[in-house]
């Protein structure tokens, strides 16, 4: 789809700003690269690498996000706290998109409108960390900053930060977009077939039956429709499908961003939808100074010690002239302070007169650790913020229009809770995550149906 242009005109284009300008100001959560030569080599030959992503795809989801801030769409951000090369494999993409499938069959049946779908991949290589070193044994290396910077071993070579991990996460993003397209163009997404995203691992789960039933009833309704038309309903056997990942490495993304014929302006051209993480997110800080040159929609996390002043002042600077689609906040509190820390920023914004698309990130906000040593998050807490967001929006007569959520499709036990009732015994089984715990199948597709509930309940007439 492609998506009317504005004309080309000066009040269009970001004042003072350039794709080098981010350099200028303090930067956050950047690796020291010792040798500059081999960083600039790598940056060299980014630059003349094809692009992971189209100006009109990128156009085309900005006018989708637009929809879902009037409330015609709902967004379902999804996928891994952090990708690893080793993981780039046929059936852990293929999986990760059954569950994303999955749960926006479960949204769009139960709220009655689009879903708009991306992915947390093919690109998400990079992650913040609280420190620069760590220290075991007494030993002090560098952090593992994701597989785009350094591996996870705790050596000196493996910590080293080799910018040619930048080509090799380029790569590995560009093998796991080929791969999503071609599933999608050859059928993967076909609602006659749902049966083509089933996980095998998940047939006898306690959600099984509910979502059968969902699949079932929506089946009928295509076959009578089809039955009455007297032929088959198109559109059917395809879906719109985007990417996003925290915009950390901003060489990387820097060398990435491009001009295109017949639009004007800069597109990051390494997704669709980036986003800048709480540690990155200073007003006068390089990631910012990035973020608001570029034509991408783009996404700001936002957490509890964020003021309403804060937030008004980002959307002055990331989005001046107030265009649809264009800004997203995700706001990630916890459980425990949602309820005090939400209203007074959905106000701020609403008596503004400011137009933003809401989505919440349950997820961020609610890690703890357990006696035995895990970093885990307990599906209560991650049920609980998502229900008090709606609640939070329908009292400031605001919209919560999505959820970004860390999930996977393998057989994890890294958050407790859930449909199995997983305990801090069955976290040893099978936690796999390299940094942040994740949402299996069986509590992703558990959180969509609490979407579902939670926005009809909120719907019903007092």
């Amino acid at each position: 789809m492609n998506t009317p242009d504005r004309s080309l005109h000066p009040v269009n284009l970001p004042r003072e700003w350039t794709t080098t300008s981010w350099r200028e100001r303090p930067a956050l959560q950047l690796p020291q690269y010792p040798d500059a030569g081999e960083l600039a080599s790598a940056l060299q030959e980014l630059r003349g690498l094809p692009p992971l992503v189209t100006s009109w795809e990128i156009l085309a989801l900005k006018q989708q996000l637009a929809e879902a801030q009037e409330g015609k769409r709902f967004l379902l951000q999804g996928g891994d706290c952090a990708e690893n090369f080793a993981e780039c494999s046929s059936e852990v993409i293929s999986n990760r998109l059954k569950v994303l499938l999955q749960m926006s069959l479960v949204l769009v049946h139960g709220l009655r409108k689009p879903v708009v779908r991306v992915g947390r991949f093919a690109g998400q290589y990079a992650k913040p960390r609280s420190t620069d070193t760590e220290t075991v044994d007494g030993v002090t290396l560098p952090s593992y900053r994701g597989d785009m910077v350094n591996a996870p071993e705790f050596t000196a070579a493996a910590r080293h930060p080799d910018p040619r991990r930048m080509i090799k996460a380029h790569a590995r993003s560009a093998m796991t977009m080929n791969f999503v397209r071609a599933l999608i163009d050859g059928g993967f997404a076909d609602l006659h077939h749902p049966e083509y995203w089933n996980l095998n691992w998940v047939g006898h789960s306690p959600l099984a039956d509910e979502y059968r039933h969902m699949v079932n009833a929506i089946g009928d309704a295509v076959r009578f429709m089809e039955t009455l038309s007297g032929a088959e309903v198109h559109n059917l056997n395809r879906v719109d499908f985007y990417t996003s990942h925290e915009a950390l490495l901003l060489p990387y993304e820097e060398s990435m961003t491009r001009q295109v014929p017949r639009h004007w302006g800069w597109f990051n051209l390494s997704t669709h939808f980036p986003w800048i993480g709480m540690r990155t997110a200073a007003i006068d800080g390089a990631h910012v100074e990035y973020f608001r040159g570029i034509r991408n929609p783009i996404a700001v996390k936002v957490g509890p010690s964020v003021t309403p002043e804060q937030l008004l002042r980002a959307i002055d600077v990331l989005n001046p002239e107030d265009d649809p689609g264009r800004l997203t906040f995700i706001h990630r509190m916890g459980a425990a302070h949602i309820a005090a820390k939400l209203p007074a920023l959905l106000d701020a914004v609403r008596r503004d007169g400011r137009r933003v698309l809401w989505i919440c990130d349950p997820m961020h906000g609610n890690t703890e650790a357990t006696s035995n040593g895990y970093k885990t998050r307990r599906f209560s807490n991650i049920g609980s913020e998502l229900e008090q967001a709606f609640d939070a929006h329908a009292a400031a007569g605001t919209r919560l229009g999505g959820v970004h959520l860390e999930l996977t499709g393998e057989d994890v036990t890294e958050c407790l809770g859930g449909a199995r009732e997983l305990t801090e015994t069955d976290l040893e089984r099978a936690y796999t995550t390299m940094v942040d715990p994740r949402l299996n199948y069986e509590q992703a597709l558990e959180v969509a149906m609490l979407i579902v509930r939670k926005q009809a309940q909120i719907a019903k007439p007092a």
